[in-house]
């Protein structure tokens, strides 16, 4: 995955196994819940789903053993995240912005770092390049696979904003392509904005990503822009 600047004044983004322990499990689902089970006996009931080397752990009231499976298989990485995962390593990038639905097209250079990270649960992206007019540019993001909306995930900061533009993202093109749906706020309208970005393979080592949006003045969609990555 990776990111470059939308092409809206002063607000840039970037376009583009083991089981985790039970305590963090639980804690993902309900806030102060890993206090609870530090404190709970252990049980034979939970003997099943414990791994190997973990503590045993007994059920907080109500909880049955279906729960805790649930909680395992949310926090277990895998097709998905493995599929992110493939994008690991370092790229270069050619990127064609457009400020507006008939505006010339504006071509600058860019590098990205793609780094798998929590044992393969998400990937980190690291992007650098130079925006034409606004200087250095330098943003950064994590993505993973939400295992219990089924939906790619996606948060992304940079050095021309101080927003966090949030994604959700599903497969299309038969599985070659991701289909992102992001959102974040129009520094011009003062509103919130939602932007479709298409990230593709081509082959193992190249990939585009295209991104469209409302023009805030005429209210028109448009091909913001478009960026065109290869693998070192």
């Amino acid at each position: 995955m990776a990111h470059v600047p939308i092409p809206c004044p002063h607000y840039y983004i970037e376009v583009p196994m083991s089981y985790r322990k039970l305590i963090v499990s639980v804690f993902v689902v309900a806030a102060g819940i890993a206090a609870l089970i530090a404190s709970l006996a252990i049980a034979d009931a939970a003997k099943e789903t414990a791994p190997a080397g973990q503590p045993e752990i007994k059920l907080p009231p109500g909880w049955t053993m279906d729960d805790m499976k649930a909680c395992i298989e949310a926090g277990t990485p895998g097709k998905m995240q493995q599929l992110l995962a493939k994008d690991a390593g370092e790229w270069t990038g050619k990127s064609t912005m457009f400020m507006g639905p008939d505006g010339p097209p504006m071509t600058s250079e860019c590098t990205s770092t793609v780094t798998a990270i929590m044992n393969g649960r998400y990937i980190k992206v690291e992007m650098k390049g130079d925006m034409p007019g606004m200087g250095p540019y330098h943003g950064g993001g994590i993505y993973g696979y939400d295992n219990v909306s089924k939906k790619f995930v996606s948060s992304w900061i940079d050095n021309h904003s101080t927003g966090i533009m949030q994604g959700e993202g599903e497969l299309t093109d038969n599985g070659k392509s991701i289909t992102w749906e992001y959102k974040a706020n129009c520094p011009i309208t003062k509103k919130p904005m939602t932007m479709k970005e298409v990230d593709t393979m081509i082959g193992g080592n190249s990939k585009t990503l295209e991104m469209w949006g409302d023009d805030p003045k005429s209210g028109k969609n448009y091909k913001m822009m478009k960026i065109e990555l290869t693998r070192k």
